[in-house]
C-alpha cells in the first residue's frame, strides 16, 4: 500500500462542496496531520451552522477514507462562536443537571462494565503512572481492562505500556485498541508521531475524544480506566458530562498548590453528579534506596487531610521513587516488572479499593456504565 501524501488528501477535499465553492477553496481544512495511513484534520464553520455540518463532516471522512493508502480518518468540527451570536458561556455553577452520560450527546460504551477516569488537577503530579499501574494492576486481579489515553495534547500511554505501531480496523468502520500486558489501549500517540504537536482548538480536542469513545471496538471489559488531561477544561467535561461515569479518583501531590488544584478537579465532578472515590497521595515521601532514610520532599499527608476535609475516602499514597520513573519510562511499569515490590503493592492495593467501590456504585445503579477515576 502506497504511502498518502497531504497534496493527495486535499485533491480529494477539493470535491467536497459547501455550497458553490469547496471546502479547501474556502480555507475550510486545518490542522491536517498524517501518521502511518491514519489521517486527522478539523472542518472550520460557522458556529451558528455547526450543528447542520454533520452531514459534510461525514462525507469529507468518508472521501479520505476511501483514498488509496490511507487505513482509518478522523475529522471534526471545530468552530469560533462571534461575541454577537453566540449563546452566553455557561459558567461552573450553570451546568445542564443531565447525571453523567445521560444527557442528549451521551456517549455510550456497549459491552465495557465499567468507566473510571484518573485525573488532576494540574499537570505533573504521576496521573499517567498512576493510571498505567492502576489498569495494569486490575489486569493482575483478572479483570478485563481497558486503558484510554484521554491526553489529547500530551498522550503518554503508549510509551509508558511499551507499545508502538498503529491500530487496525477489522470491520472497516471501527479501530481495534491495541494491547500491551493484557490490557486494551487507545492514544491519540498511536495516530501522530511521537514528536508532533497537537495543535487544535477546545472544540476539535473535544470532537476528537468523542470519536476515540464511539469509534473504537473495546469489545468486552469490566473495567476501561481513562488518563485524562490535567485541570478543569473541554474535554474534561466533555467526559464528564457526556460518557456515564462510574466514579472517579483524584491524585495530588501533598504539596498546598497541588491540592489547591485537586479540589477544583474534585469539584467539577461533583457539580456533574460523578461520584468521587477518593483521592490518591503521589509523591508522598522519599526513601534513599542507600540508606533508607525517608524525606518528605513535597511535604506529607496533605491528601488525606484534604480527603478528610471534602468527606471522601484516602485512597493511599505512592512514594516519588526512582524505579517507579525507570519502569515507566522503559515500558514495564512496576506493578509488572517488580510485583514484590512496596511500590506494586500499594498500586494493586489502590487498584482494589478502587474496583471494589466500582462494583458497590453500579450495585447501587449510579451509574449504567463507566465513570471516572482522578489524580
Amino acid at each position: 500500500m502506497s504511502a498518502i501524501s497531504e497534496e493527495q488528501i486535499l485533491d480529494a477535499l477539493a470535491g467536497v462542496m459547501d455550497g458553490d465553492t469547496n471546502i479547501v477553496a474556502k480555507g475550510m481544512v486545518s490542522g491536517l496531520q498524517i501518521k502511518d495511513g491514519h489521517v486527522a484534520f478539523a472542518i472550520e464553520v460557522d458556529a451558528e451552522r455547526g450543528p447542520q455540518m454533520e452531514p459534510l463532516r461525514k462525507q469529507a471522512e468518508k472521501t479520505v477514507h476511501d483514498l488509496d493508502g490511507v487505513l482509518s480518518a478522523t475529522v471534526v468540527l471545530t468552530a469560533e462562536a462571534s461575541s454577537a451570536n453566540s449563546a452566553p458561556v455557561h459558567n461552573q455553577d450553570q451546568h445542564d443537571h443531565h447525571p453523567a452520560g445521560t444527557g442528549p450527546d451521551a456517549i455510550m460504551m456497549p459491552g465495557v462494565k465499567s468507566i473510571v477516569a484518573v485525573a488532576s488537577g494540574k499537570g505533573g503530579v504521576g496521573k499517567s503512572t498512576t493510571s498505567v499501574n492502576l489498569a495494569l494492576a486490575l489486569a493482575v486481579d483478572g479483570h478485563k481492562v481497558g486503558i484510554l489515553d484521554a491526553d489529547i495534547y500530551g498522550p503518554s500511554i503508549p510509551r509508558m505500556l511499551g507499545v508502538t505501531g498503529e491500530p487496525s480496523s477489522s470491520d472497516g468502520t471501527t479501530l481495534d485498541p491495541m494491547e500491551a500486558h493484557g490490557v486494551k489501549c487507545m492514544s491519540m500517540g498511536f495516530l501522530i508521531e511521537e514528536e508532533t504537536p497537537v495543535i487544535w482548538r477546545g472544540p476539535m480536542a473535544q470532537t476528537a475524544l468523542q470519536q476515540m469513545m464511539r469509534d473504537i471496538n473495546w469489545g468486552d471489559l469490566d473495567i476501561l480506566v481513562v488518563d485524562m488531561p490535567p485541570g478543569t477544561g473541554d474535554v474534561q467535561l466533555t467526559m464528564a458530562q457526556q460518557v456515564p461515569l462510574t466514579g472517579a479518583v483524584i491524585v495530588s501531590t501533598p504539596q498546598d498548590i497541588a491540592l489547591a488544584d485537586a479540589r477544583r478537579g474534585l469539584n467539577m465532578f461533583r457539580k456533574v453528579d460523578v461520584p468521587v472515590f477518593g483521592i490518591v497521595e503521589n509523591m508522598s515521601y522519599f526513601a534513599c534506596p542507600h540508606c533508607g532514610e525517608r524525606s518528605e520532599i513535597f511535604s506529607h499527608g496533605g491528601a488525606k487531610a484534604e480527603a478528610e476535609l471534602l468527606s471522601v475516602d484516602f485512597l493511599g499514597d505512592i512514594p516519588l521513587a526512582i524505579e517507579i520513573r525507570e519502569t515507566s519510562d522503559g515500558g514495564h511499569p512496576i506493578v509488572l516488572s517488580n510485583p514484590d515490590s512496596e511500590h506494586a503493592k500499594a498500586y494493586r492495593a489502590i487498584a482494589a479499593e478502587v474496583w471494589g467501590k466500582t462494583q458497590k456504585a453500579l450495585e447501587k445503579g449510579e451509574a449504567e456504565a463507566p465513570r471516572i477515576v482522578v489524580q
